[in-house]
Formats: structure tokens, sequence, C-alpha cells
């Protein structure tokens, strides 16, 4: 097999995937004779192939995988005009503060936004694969520590967490209403929240939620199984 019937081999795989496809797999598409450097050339070139169409091969955190471009948008939507469900306040800042600043501990969370967040906000982004426990707290208690997964990065369209918006710099506030847009395709709107979310709802996150330097995020090969620096392996 030559390199162009291979690379219309990997093209077709990805096209017909249902979720990204690291190298690995697409590797077995060739009994594995085909090695890593070369599938990696092949999908480089894939990507330039597909460049400036309404159809992108973009790289994940986990694996490669054909989505349309964000331009085509306007377009797709007249197919199916019915708005996605939004966020509420409380939900993004919760997952914003596990995404800056993790690993945290609900009490973590609950300190910086000065009220009590929801088990149901908890649960939702669980449920979403967004978010999940890497780990316990050795404090009193050994409260659960949050991080984000690598499907809160697949959705977003990133390979790693230093991909996310700055929000030192002075375009933060269009960093984060471009990542609110990115997370607008939500499942559904959390029902029920607690009361003292409510009342925050009008209330601005306070500046410690991401003070975190950008040199101490965590920057995770996208490889890793988890995105917190704390836990994650070499």
């Amino acid at each position: 097999m030559n390199t162009l019937e291979a690379k219309i081999v990997i093209e077709t795989a990805l096209l017909c995937a249902q979720q990204p496809l690291p190298v690995a797999e697409l590797r077995r598409l060739f009994a594995d004779e085909v090695s890593a450097e070369t599938v990696r050339a092949l999908l480089d070139e894939l990507r330039d192939d597909w460049r400036g169409r309404g159809v992108r091969l973009v790289s994940l955190a986990t694996g490669w995988r054909f989505q349309t471009a964000p331009e085509m948008a306007p377009f797709l939507e007249r197919l199916h005009p019915e708005k996605p469900p939004k966020y509420s306040r409380a939900v993004l800042e919760t997952l914003a503060i596990i995404a800056y600043r993790q690993p945290v501990t609900r009490g973590d969370i609950e300190e910086i936004r000065g009220v009590t967040v929801s088990s149901q906000i908890v649960r939702a982004l669980e449920e979403r694969g967004w978010i999940e426990v890497i780990g316990h707290k050795d404090v009193i208690g050994r409260p659960a520590l949050f991080g984000t997964t690598r499907q809160f990065l697949d959705d977003l369209g990133l390979r790693a967490l230093s991909e996310l918006p700055s929000l030192e710099s002075p375009d933060a506030p269009a960093a984060m209403a471009a990542l609110e847009q990115q997370m607008a395709g939500f499942a559904a709107q959390v029902d029920g929240e607690a009361a003292s979310d409510d009342e925050a709802a009008g209330e601005p996150l306070p500046e410690q939620a991401f003070a975190t330097a950008e040199g101490e995020r965590s920057d995770p090969e996208p490889e890793s199984t988890h995105l917190s620096e704390s836990t994650r392996q070499p």
C-alpha cells in the first residue's frame, strides 16, 4: 500500500468515526505495519488538504477528528433553528474555577464564589463528562478534588489546558465570552439550583478565582489521563 492509499484509508476511518481517533488506533488500520511517525505525517497532510473547507481535521486531547468550521455554524443552525439551552452563571463559574484552578475541592469553589455550590451543578458536570474526582485532599474529611477531563477538552476543541483563553490579558472578558459560547452546547440547563446560586447570578466572579499564573497551570500532553498537574503521571 502506497502513502496515497494509506491516507485515503485514514481519511475514511476518521470521517466514519463517532469519536476522536488517536494515532495508536489509526495504526490498527494497517495491522501496526505503518509507523506512528508515518501516520502523523499523513494526518498533517490531510489537515492541509482540508484547510479552508467547511469541515476541518483537528487534533484534540484524545485523538484526531473531523469537525465543522466555526464560521459554518450560522448556516447549519438554519437546519435546526431551535436554540440550544444555555448555561446558568452558576454552572459556568463552577466549571471555570475547576478548569483554571484545578485540582479544587467543593469547599474551594464555595470560598471563591462566596456561595454554596449546588450538588446538582457538580453532578450535572460529572454526568456531562467534563469534570471528575481525581483525588482527595489530605485534610480532615479527605474532601474530593475535582479536575476537568479530556472529554472537556475535546468538546471545546482543545488539546491541552494551556490552550484555554488567558484570563490575565486585557482581552480576558472577550476570552471568557468566547469560552462561554463554545460551551453553549451543554446538554441541558441545570434545574433546581440552590437559592444561594440564584442570588449570586448577577455578581461578578471574584478576581481570586483565576489568580493562578499562566505558568502555574498544568500543561498536559494529549496522552495524559488526568489534567491536574498534581495527579498527572510522567
